[in-house]
């Protein structure tokens, strides 16, 4: 048994009467009676432990807190459970990290200890202040909601989130466990955020996260070194968001009347509140130089302590440290420009003519479904960071619609190229005239590490974005790519394969002329990055413990290769997962686990299936195991096994319904499997609709809407839903069928291009 509190954002009301609002502070009394073979944890230490008899004459235990500091309801918290703990006193502050007793005892949290006390005492140094509370409890439940949450003094985390096996010593966990820890201290120590300084009301909500968010990065990085930060914060943060802000309804900072009148809270506890408060707020520090800003922070936190603020309380003290000093000149004051980012939807992106210097700006949306009536006639106050033949320049700033820049004018000569948004210092994309991108494009194919990694990362994922929303040819983005069998960054083919092969048309691709183009082309350009960590994988896996982006990246190049048909990762597929089936042990190196699993049981026969099987049931295989066992089997590619696996599915013995929904998604996004899984769906709907209810049907039939490749097998999902779906929920799906229509046609049109582009480039 095990009891935790969630209170945030509206959840205080359900366990004790209160004004449940984050601007109505007070100090709270706790006291919690509860069976005496568990302990109680609340915010605050314990200052006695008695026993009261009930009438029943059974023995109860009555722990009772400390009284609190003064606080918002939603931090308030309790957790009782029969846990262990590992404890450090850092700088007067008791840290406890409790557990399950085996995990205790096995040192799954001795990580998470040990990066504790070093954050914290990072975060007071940095922000110079002192941390109020006398301890603070860590707590890994088997079970939550969030990835964490920060009631201040008792914060609680997913198992997942805090537990490192000791014997793991690849850093992508550790950054993982680093990061969110980073996260919920933010809020803990001495941050603006949250505890000490709470927002108004839930509107400014990013002010708590987008900070937390961003302290995470700097926390995580200053305990694991190895680190790049600002690798990391682009691929994990800016880039995602920018993609998701693109179709976004909504700003950063809503007004009350419009959260109250449309939006749910829970809806606030989003990426925008998370990934773009944190880009934002980088784009902050980056202006005004970090310095300054954590000394405006600073003052913001000794002045608002134990007390409520909004985003414009942290402007004017931002505002106050600027007209302090003179190194650092502003084109506007900062509430003007913040307030052109947090209030405004999206996000701008910049057209740059090289000829003239002239830079304009517009909101990025997508041309392809505007309708004339929308209007986007928003500007923002651009911070411009940029270079010019591999020399950084001043920062310049761009404060109205269009405006030219004698410094940016290029000459006749090939070799003068300019570059902008160095490092995503800002959040923005970039649209270079097709003159400074045959520049771009040549310098990189001579001399890729003339342009920092990740502006090498931006530039392609800024180009296919400019695709996807037709601002420019899919042409213009393919010849950024020629250049790869140079590129030795997993991190920007990670970017590249996302766009050229995204997840969901890895089956559909196959089926194309474009196919063997793709092959030929990109495997010419894979082979060397390929080969390189292909070393590794024969030799020595453990010497990539320190590579952060192979532990999280490889795998796809990996799984790209055996999808192309690479021959040498077809073999090494095999040789992993036949050393594995000689020795059940033997345990395949994790960074490309799933990728040999499933090309191990692809290019086998049913003995590898039935040895996938035989693992998959195995009592002590770990829960991550089970989930690639889960994909691998349906890999398969013969047709009766696969039919066979969907069987194994419907049986209540086997599996738990949730595996059922996703052996049949797995299946239906392979290429033998659609076919099959379409069949095996519509043959036994009377059995999976009785034996599985709505919520499993409606994730299996958006999967294969998302799967259907052509307008017959459309077709033929429209009669079956007809036949038998609820006239309700038949317009949800017709409306995803009518979208899946559009996009086969746009795939279509979109696929010729690409094939005629490679079939002119395939043999450069």
């Amino acid at each position: 048994m095990l009891i935790a509190s969630q209170m945030e954002p509206t959840y205080a009301r359900r366990v004790y009467p209160c004004f449940d609002e984050p601007a109505m502070k007070a100090t709270f009394n706790i006291r919690i009676v509860h069976d005496p073979s568990y302990v109680a944890l609340s915010n605050m230490p314990a200052i006695d432990v008695s026993e009261v008899k009930d009438e029943n004459g059974s023995l109860w235990t009555v722990t009772t807190f400390n009284t609190s500091l003064k606080m918002s309801t939603y931090l308030t918290a309790f957790v009782i459970c029969d846990f262990d703990y590992v404890t450090r006193t850092e700088r007067g502050n008791e840290i406890r990290i409790w557990a399950r007793k085996e995990a205790v005892e096995n040192g799954y949290v001795d990580y998470a200890l040990n990066i504790t006390g070093q954050i914290f005492s990072f975060l007071e140094d940095v922000l110079n202040v002192s941390y109020p509370l006398p301890k603070t409890d860590l707590v890994a439940l088997p079970d939550f909601g969030a990835g964490g949450m920060e009631n201040w003094g008792l914060m609680v985390f997913q198992e997942e989130s805090l537990m490192n096996p000791p014997s793991d010593e690849f850093t992508s966990r550790k950054a993982m466990i680093a990061l969110i820890v980073s996260h919920e201290l933010g809020h803990q120590a001495c941050e603006w955020f949250g505890n000490l300084v709470t927002m108004n009301w839930w509107n400014d909500l990013w002010l708590n996260e987008g900070l937390a968010s961003y302290f995470e990065y700097l926390g995580a990085t200053f305990v694991e070194p190895k680190l790049s930060l600002n690798k990391i914060f682009y691929a994990h943060v800016v880039q995602p968001v920018l993609r998701e802000d693109s179709e976004i309804v909504r700003s950063l900072s809503e007004s009350e009347d419009k959260i109250k009148g449309s939006f749910s809270l829970m809806s606030l506890f989003d990426n925008i509140t998370y990934s773009k408060g944190a880009s934002i707020t980088w784009m902050l520090s980056g202006f005004l130089t970090e310095k300054l800003f954590i000394r405006a922070l600073t003052s913001y936190l000794k002045e608002f302590s134990f007390s409520n603020a909004n985003q414009d309380d942290l402007w004017t003290r931002i505002q106050m440290v600027v007209d302090a000093q003179d190194e650092v000149q502003l084109p506007a004051s900062v509430k003007q420009i913040m307030d052109s980012w947090t209030c405004q939807n999206g996000f701008p992106v910049l057209t740059l003519n090289l000829t003239t210097g002239t830079i304009r700006q517009e909101q990025f949306f997508n041309k392809k479904n505007r309708k004339s009536t929308d209007s986007y006639n928003n500007t923002w106050i651009i911070p411009i960071s940029w270079m010019r033949n591999g020399s950084s320049q001043p920062l310049t700033w761009l404060d109205k619609s269009s405006k030219t820049f004698p410094e940016m004018q290029v000459s006749e000569s090939d070799y003068d190229w300019i570059l902008l948004n160095v490092n995503l210092s800002g959040y923005y994309r970039v649209n270079y005239d097709q003159l400074n991108l045959k520049r771009l494009a040549r310098l990189l194919e001579n001399d890729p590490k003339a342009i920092p990694a990740v502006s090498r990362f931006q530039l392609i994922d800024d180009v296919f974005a400019l695709t996807d929303f037709g601002y420019v040819p899919i042409e213009t983005a393919l010849e950024l790519t020629k250049y790869l069998a140079k590129e030795d960054e997993l991190f920007v083919w990670n970017v590249v394969l996302l766009n050229l092969i995204p997840d969901n048309l890895e089956s559909t691709l196959k089926n194309y002329k474009v196919y063997p183009l793709l092959k030929k082309y990109l495997l010419k350009r894979m082979l060397p990055i390929y080969h390189y960590y292909a070393g590794f994988i024969h030799q020595n896996v453990d010497a990539l413990e320190d590579d952060y982006f192979a532990q999280v990246y490889l795998e796809k190049l990996f799984a790209t290769a055996c999808w192309l048909g690479l021959q040498d990762c077809l073999d090494l597929s095999s040789q992993l997962y036949a050393k594995w089936m000689d020795n059940p042990e033997y345990k395949i190196p994790f960074l490309i686990r799933r990728t040999a699993c499933c090309y191990g049981v692809a290019v086998g026969s049913d003995k590898e299936w039935n040895f996938a099987w035989k693992m998959y049931n195995h009592t002590d295989s770990a829960e991550e195991d089970e989930d690639i066992l889960l994909y691998a089997m349906s890999c398969a590619q013969e047709p009766w096994l696969l039919y066979r696996y969907l069987q194994y599915g419907l049986s209540d013995t086997l599996f738990s319904s949730n595996c059922t929904s996703a052996i049949i998604s797995h299946v239906v996004t392979k290429d033998p499997g659609h076919r099959i899984a379409w069949e095996f769906v519509t043959e036994n709907w009377p059995l999976l609709s009785q034996g599985y209810g709505q919520e499993l049907l409606h994730d299996v039939l958006k999967v294969m809407g998302r799967f259907v490749k052509t307008d017959v097998q459309i077709q033929e999902l429209q009669v079956f839903y007809n036949a038998t779906l609820e006239e309700d929920e038949r317009e949800a799906i017709t409306l995803l069928l009518e979208s899946a229509k559009l996009e086969n046609i746009e795939r279509r049109k979109l696929l010729n291009k690409v094939t005629s582009w490679l079939e002119k480039n395939v043999d450069d």
